[in-house]
């Protein structure tokens, strides 16, 4: 579906907007922000002009995870977490928790920190990898050169399943919409928002293959050098996860899933592509991945030049992944679609993952409820 030609104009027009420079790069830029600050004193309308984007650098993980570096209390106690479109809870392992997944990693202590100050309630989450539990706490969180005062955060007492255990990273940052926040805590972004910490109510991210460096999350900004082309704008079906409507995924032009529409979250804390059985399956037999003994589903090295690209339509545009997105190799050649069955409001989701994100450089605009992406450059 096309959009009219008016409404082209109009997104046309806040992509602009959304690039031009804040105020301060602009007069620092002309040597002339000492001066402008002196003839108009900060006040709260002049804190809003004055907000500038941060970029967080993100780690790659073997391309599987990518996390970054934030810190907590004063002084400063440094942890690395997961930056997670896909949850909406900031929390780190804490000095309470005897879990074994706790053990080997950092520790978030009340008593060293001179902000921290204590929250009435407990936290639960739970991931499709594992869960945690633990108590509340407020403190000032620095996040890409950005402090966020009094931020409410979990600070965990249990942690179970293997793969936090395992994990190259210490707890989650959750960049999804309050609504689905354990607890109803307000999520960092929001706080970034209400305190006036950022030039736009957006985020956008970008992510490098093939463990490269180079990925990072951006607040209060787009980065077009990044990307090709235009922004495609995708209006949300849900503020929860960041919720979209896939149309179809199709290969050689035909449905191999979704035929009729089906609802889909853009999640960087997902390595893969995931879904329900009955579309995985139907993607694992049209590019001949079989089920190995370990549960994988391989397919044959030698294969991967003659597959096809499967399509993603989204709001009437083709998104392809090509097979040397969706095939991992490393010695041996493993497909990046998995069952994994999500429920929300009737609807069986499926999950965007990273080797989605990978191709299309990612905007999450809290705004307008939108999601913009575009091929990587």
């Amino acid at each position: 579906m096309s959009l009219p030609l008016s409404l082209t104009s109009a997104f046309s027009l806040r992509v602009s907007l959304m690039k031009r420079k804040p105020l301060r790069q602009t007069l620092m830029d002309h040597g002339l922000l000492d001066d402008f600050l002196t003839k108009h004193p900060p006040s709260l309308p002049a804190k809003y002009l004055l907000t500038t984007d941060a970029t967080e650098p993100l780690r790659n993980y073997m391309d599987l995870e990518y996390m970054g570096t934030i810190s907590i209390g004063t002084p400063a106690q440094e942890f690395t977490v997961l930056f997670d479109t896909g949850s909406a809870n900031l929390w780190v392992p804490s000095v309470y928790c005897s879990s074994d997944a706790c053990a080997d990693h950092r520790h978030y202590n009340p008593a060293l920190s001179s902000t921290y100050c204590n929250a009435t309630g407990s936290i639960s989450t739970l991931y499709g990898t594992g869960s945690m539990m633990g108590y509340l706490a407020y403190d000032t969180v620095q996040v890409g050169g950005i402090q966020v005062s009094n931020q409410i955060f979990g600070i965990s007492k249990t942690e179970h399943g293997s793969f936090f255990s395992y994990a190259p990273f210490d707890g989650f940052l959750g960049l999804a919409f309050p609504s689905i926040s354990s607890s109803r805590a307000t999520p960092v972004f929001d706080n970034m928002m209400s305190q006036g910490l950022v030039s736009q109510d957006l985020f956008s991210i970008y992510l490098t293959p093939d463990g490269k460096n180079g990925s990072f999350v951006m607040f209060g900004g787009i980065d077009d050098t990044y990307f090709t082309g235009n922004l495609s704008w995708i209006p949300l079906t849900a503020e929860t996860y960041w919720q979209i409507k896939v149309d179809s995924i199709t290969m050689y032009g035909h449905p191999i899933a979704c035929p009729y529409g089906c609802q889909s979250i853009v999640d960087s804390g997902t390595s893969l592509v995931a879904g329900p059985a009955a579309g995985i399956n139907n993607i694992q037999y049209k590019i001949g991945a079989v089920q190995a003994s370990n549960s994988l589903y391989m397919v044959n090295c030698s294969f991967i030049s003659r597959l096809p690209d499967i399509i993603f339509i989204i709001n009437g545009i083709q998104f392809p992944l090509p097979p040397q997105a969706y095939i991992r190799q490393s010695g041996s050649c493993m497909s990046s679609f998995e069952v994994f069955d999500l429920h929300v409001a009737d609807n069986e989701l499926w999950i965007l993952g990273d080797i989605f994100l990978r191709r299309y450089y990612s905007v999450f605009d809290r705004a307008n409820n939108m999601v913009g992406l575009a091929p990587t450059a």
